[in-house]
């Protein structure tokens, strides 16, 4: 071989060796299929594991400002004199719990029939009751029924205010 086809074959072998290494960089600058699909199966174990803890936290405080609005309601309601009718004499007919809907009141002034009951189907109050309807937006008189077991409630003239299933 001459010497200028010799360098020639150095050069054009120098050249492959060199498009051959940046061809292998730049595949292993890329993910495979296999890493992707591995990424993306922790991260959703992660979310799966992190969505009902959030959706606990959001939960409890929304409970949480439920039993904040009623305790401010009481307030106002124990301040009237005569207790009112409803909410709206006191500024609060259309005040909404965390879900959306409105907070119940129930002035039962000597009809206690009617009046929301505990597990011993006694009465909570003994003037008037005060409740949030809680995530489904049900209830029933009896704290023992299921549409009830959400609702945040007031018991024991003021002595307890929070989750029906805590009473």
């Amino acid at each position: 071989m001459t010497a200028p086809l010799k360098s020639r074959a150095v050069r054009i072998c120098r050249a492959l060796l060199a498009r051959r290494r940046s061809l292998r960089a730049r595949f292993r600058a890329g993910y495979t299929l296999v890493e992707l699909v591995l990424a993306m199966t922790i991260l959703g174990t992660l979310a799966s594991m992190a969505v009902p803890r959030w959706q606990q936290a959001i939960d409890k405080a929304k409970v949480a400002r439920a039993i904040g609005d009623i305790k401010a309601i009481q307030t106002d309601i124990d301040g009237s004199d005569p207790l009112p009718a409803d909410l709206a004499q006191i500024g609060r007919g259309g005040m909404l719990d965390p879900w959306g809907n409105p907070y119940q009141y129930f002035f039962h002034g000597g009809n206690r029939g009617t009046a929301k009951k505990d597990r011993f189907q006694v009465p909570l109050n003994s003037e008037y009751d005060l409740w949030s309807n809680g995530k489904d937006g049900a209830t029933a008189l009896a704290l023992t029924a299921e549409a009830s077991k959400d609702d945040i409630v007031r018991a024991n003239d003021s002595g307890f205010v929070g989750l029906a299933t805590n009473y």
